[in-house]
Order: C-alpha cells, then structure tokens, then sequence
C-alpha cells in the first residue's frame, strides 16, 4: 500500500484511536486511584568469607561465594524463614513481599520488601535479616559441635583426674589406683573408638575422584586424627604407670616410689589436658574462619512515599495498551474488509475509471417517501450530489466522443447500491440539458423508477413487449422536464430474462434511439441474467459502486462476466460516500461549498481553487 493508503486509513480510524487512548487513560488512573497504596523498605547486607591462602584456594572461594549467595537468597524465602518472622513480629507475612537480589557482580544482597503499611515493610526487611544472620550461625556450626563436645568432655575429664591425683598424692591407696586404672581404660576405649571411626572414614574416600567439598572434609578428618592418636598414646603411658604404682602398693613399693609414680601420672593428666585445650581452641578458630559472616550494611527504614499507585503514569500506560488494542482492531477491521473504498482499488481490481462520485445526502422534502426515494436534481438543484450527477453528464458526453453511447443501461453488483437512484436523476439531469431522454425501466424484478416520480407502474415494459399496449400508452413524460419520458416496468412477468433477450426488446430499442437523443436504462443487479443480456445491446453500461459495501471480489467476477460478452463498460460510479468521509476520498471529485449570503455553490479543485460558480441550479 501507498503512504496515502495508510494516511487515507489512518484519518478513518483516528477517532477511534483516540477513543481507545481516553477510555485506557480515563480506565487506568480511575483503577489507580482506587487501588491500596504500597510501600517499599530496603535492606542491603554483605556474606564475607574466609580470606584465600592461595590462588587455587581463591578460586574455589568464588565459586562457593555464588553458591552461598544463591543459598541465602532462597533461604530468605524459605517457609522456615517466613514463619519464624511473623511469629517474631507479631503479623502474617506472606513469600511474594519480600525479594531478594544479588547487586552486581559483587557480595552485597539487597532485600526488598512491599506492604500496605510503611512501618511493616521495615519491620519485615529488618526482621528477615536478623533471622538470617541467626540460622548462618546456627546452621554452620552443626558440623563442628560433635568434635567439641567430645573436647569439652576430656578436658572435664582430665581435669576431675588432675585434681582427684593431687588429692591422692597425700593419700595414696590400692582402691584410688584401681579407680583411675578403670577410668584410664575407658578412655582409652573411647579414643581408640573414635581413631577406627575416622580411619574408616578416610578409607572411604577415594584419592583419585574426590570433589572440593569430600576433599575438604577428608582433611578435617585427618587433622582430627593427628589430634587424637598423641592423646592416646598419653593415656596409655597413664594407664602403665597405674599398673606398675597397683603393684607397688601391693608389694610394698617405697612412698617415694609411688609418689613419683603419681608425680608423673600428674604431669601426663595435666599434658592431656593441655593438649584438649589447644584442640578446643584449633576448632574454635577452624570453625569462626571458615563460617562465612552475615553483616547488615543498610537496616531498612521507613518509607515515606507510596510506590504505588502512580495515577498518572498508570494512565499513561493504560492509554497506551487502549491505543494498540484499538489500533490492533483497526488494523484486524480493515485486514478482514474486502470491500471497495477507493478509486485506486477499483483501477487495480478492473482496470476501469471512475467517472463519477456521489455523496449522500438527505432529502429536506417533506414529499419524500418511507424509502427515501426521490429526486435531488429537482428537490435540490444546488446541491452537492446534483452538480456531482452534472459532472457525471458531463464525462459522459465526453468519454465516448468517437463512438457516442445513446443507450446506457446502469447495474450494480448487489441490490440497494443505489443504481435506480442514480438512474433516474441522470435522466433528468441529461433531459434538463437541452437533450430528448428516454429513462426506461428494465428491472423487472424489483422495479424503482416509478417511485422516484411518483406515477403508477400497471402498465410499462413489460406489456408493450408482450404486445399488449402500444408505446403510446406506456410512455410518461415528466411534467417539469419536458425533454425527460418515463417508460416504467409495467406488470411484473415470470421470465424477465427471456422478455429482455427477445427480438421485439432489441427492436424497440432500435426505435427508441432513433426518437430519443439518449437513452438511461435501469436494470436488475448483476446476480441475475438480466444485466448482461441488455448489455449486449446497449452503447455501454455504468457501474454503480458504494464504498465499504461493494465486495472487491463481486465487483470483478461482475466485471469479467461483461467482458466475457464484450459489452462495453463505460466506468464506475461512487455512490453514497459518506459525506464525513470526504478527506479519505480527496482529490479524486470535486467539493462543493454553500454560501448563503450569495445562494450559490462553489466548487473547489484539487488544488483548492475555486473554479466555478452554480447559481440558480444551472
């Protein structure tokens, strides 16, 4: 299509593009207005992790620094975490108002939270935070609370053994040495228990396939390994010197001796618990190094202004979804619609002109009947659709200079397309222009003519082809135009189509272009036979078309049939464009402007020249 094409649309469909765009708008910021406003409350917090020793171990420190990002932005909403909040806050929170999102590439988390409430929105994000930073602790310290559980538990041990030697040291006896004999032994029992374990556990691994996370913990295995077997072997020198003291109390082994024995079983107990302690506080430091830290940067505040709802920018948006659903209605409408609508279709469908254009127009006559069926030439000799019949005579005359066509016949493809209206102020337009006119009615199926002039339609064509009334008889002339006689259908017959093709029909038109100057017929649509037998015996035929209603493909099946009987297609008419629609239609007829103060007509050109005045209906 051509840029006039698309403005030629454009201007048809604006008011409804503009509709569209105030009924979005107006919907919109209506809806706005009427919706609760809604707060947003930030919070931003930073997961720091143990500084890398080496390149490799930086490595996999970003890695897991995603991961872990990833990790705590689930476990913001997590059902867990929600729950805990609103029972700590004291309301119910729901998982879609707080979201949380990593910023950048870097460690920084920021937490967004929405709610009808400023207050609760700061409340929420604060509250998830806190919560966060106090299942990190929770969850990262599971896996290290076995282990020092195990320590606390020796250096309590050792330290009830140190202060019941020191206790024995004065009060040396055969049971005391049998009491810590027995407790030795269970120790014993329980390191060399959790040596197996761990040995077990490192058996497991293999060495040649081991992820980051198995490598990992089989050196947390092995370092508590190294820690126990010293242990071990302490309690074991322990429980000698127990033996070898048991047997000096009871074969009489000197105080001195059993001191010494005691002295040392001291210093090994305090060894051990020296050793526990350091253990203990290797873990501690293991564990605060490698527990990744949770710090709130930014605690949330109280907003003070509503993100939403914003009326005008709502509107504005809105306007917009109406301005395409609209448009894309428009576009669907004018997609679906195979109807003619401008001259350039018709030469592109055809290959035929358009020679005349007609506007509607209403009658102001108080004579016109329900149908509306009347004469504008002579109820409105000034008006726009009369000077439009006048410059259809014209191109008339002109068009057919070299060969004249005195006998006209007008069709249309479809009924009510106008062609009878048409017809009938053609004739008297042509009569009143000094020419004898014939207007003849040929649609003997739904006849129009006699309406138009208000006369009775008993007798007419239909009975002087049947030879039952002489031309005499049936001729009617118009009492106002004496150049304008009227021959109407008559009675209605059962085979129109064979009247119309007999001999008697082409001779009498014969007759009558030797005592008319021209001859208008009027004939049946083009959905039946008639049209195209006349047309064989007519100087030419016009075609009434009416924009948005003719189908483009009727109009050229219509065409080809007429063609296919070589009868001579002298144009096409527009009929009825509407009269508000006249900028879709420009540069293709002339606008006609009335001026009271002169009781004239002008008419422009294409250009918006005035180029002529019409005064007096001439």
């Amino acid at each position: 299509m051509e840029i006039k094409q698309y403005l030629n649309i454009f201007k048809r469909w604006v008011w409804f593009l503009i509709l569209g765009l105030i009924v979005g708008s107006g919907l919109g910021y209506f809806l706005s207005l009427r919706q609760a406003p809604v707060y947003q409350a930030e919070s931003r917090f930073i997961i720091l992790t143990a500084a890398p020793t080496s390149e490799f171990q930086m490595y996999f420190n970003y890695i897991d620094s995603a991961q872990l990002i990833l990790t705590y932005m689930e476990l913001l909403s997590a059902d867990s975490t929600i729950e805990q909040a609103s029972q700590e806050l004291g309301f119910r929170i729901s998982a879609g108002q707080a979201k949380a999102e990593r910023v950048g590439e870097t460690q920084f988390i920021r937490l967004v939270v929405k709610n009808n409430d400023p207050e609760k929105a700061a409340a929420i994000a604060n509250g998830l935070v806190k919560i966060l930073i106090e299942q990190n602790e929770e969850l990262q310290s599971i896996r290290y609370v076995t282990t020092e559980q195990n320590l606390q538990n020796r250096i309590s041990q050792a330290e009830q053994q140190i202060a019941s030697i020191q206790q024995q040291i004065n009060d040396m006896s055969t049971a005391y040495v049998q009491e810590n004999l027995s407790e030795v032994t269970a120790q014993i029992d329980t390191l060399q228990n959790e040596i197996n374990i761990l040995e077990n556990n490192i058996d497991e691994f293999n060495p040649y396939a081991m992820t980051d996370e198995e490598e990992a913990q089989m050196v947390e295995y092995q370092d508590q390994l190294d820690q126990l077997k010293p242990v071990l072997e302490l309690y074991r020198e322990i429980y000698t010197n127990l033996v070898v003291l048991g047997r000096g109390v009871e074969g009489g082994m000197s105080e001195t001796t059993q001191l010494s024995q005691l002295q040392f079983t001291l210093d090994l107990f305090q060894q051990i618990y020296i050793s526990s302690m350091a253990s203990l506080e290797s873990l501690q430091l293991s564990r605060a190094q490698s527990i990744p830290n949770v710090v709130q940067t930014e605690p949330a505040k109280v907003p003070s202004q509503p993100i939403s709802p914003k009326p005008m920018h709502t509107a504005a948006l809105a306007g917009v979804v109406g301005l395409l659903i609209t448009g894309g209605l428009a576009f669907l409408i004018e997609y679906l619609d195979d109807t003619v609508k401008t001259p350039d279709e018709v030469k592109q469908l055809t290959g035929l002109p358009v020679i005349g254009y007609v506007s509607e127009l209403q009658s102001r006559s108080k004579k016109k009947d329900q149908n509306g069926k009347y004469l504008f030439v002579s109820e409105q000799p000034r008006s726009a659709v009369t000077e439009a019949l006048r410059s259809l005579r014209t191109n008339l005359e002109y068009s057919a200079v070299d060969h004249p066509a005195k006998t006209i016949a007008i069709t249309s493809v479809n009924p009510e397309e106008g062609k009878s209206t048409i017809a009938s102020n053609l004739a008297l337009t042509i009569a009143q222009s000094g020419k004898k006119t014939l207007l003849l009615d040929a649609d003997m199926r739904r006849p129009n003519v006699h309406s138009f002039f208000g006369i009775y339609n008993r007798v007419g064509l239909s009975d002087l082809l049947r030879n039952n009334l002489q031309f005499d008889q049936i001729v009617k002339p118009h009492g106002s135009s004496p150049n304008l006689h009227i021959i109407t259908s008559g009675s209605l017959p059962p085979n129109p189509a064979e009247l119309l093709g007999s001999k008697k029909m082409k001779t009498l038109l014969e007759t009558f272009k030797q005592d008319f100057d021209m001859i208008i017929m009027d004939t049946s649509p083009m959905v039946v036979a008639d049209p195209q037998i006349l047309a064989t015996r007519c100087d030419g035929v016009i075609f009434i078309v009416q924009p948005g209603m003719t189908r483009s493909n009727h109009l050229s099946s219509s065409i080809q049939q007429l063609e296919h009987i070589n009868a001579r297609i002298l144009g096409i008419v527009f009929n009825r464009i509407p009269r508000r629609r006249n900028a879709y239609y420009n540069g293709y007829y002339y606008s006609y402007h009335y001026s009271k103060d002169k009781n004239e007509y002008f008419g422009q050109d294409n250009a918006g020249n005035e180029n002529m005045s019409l005064k007096n209906g001439t």
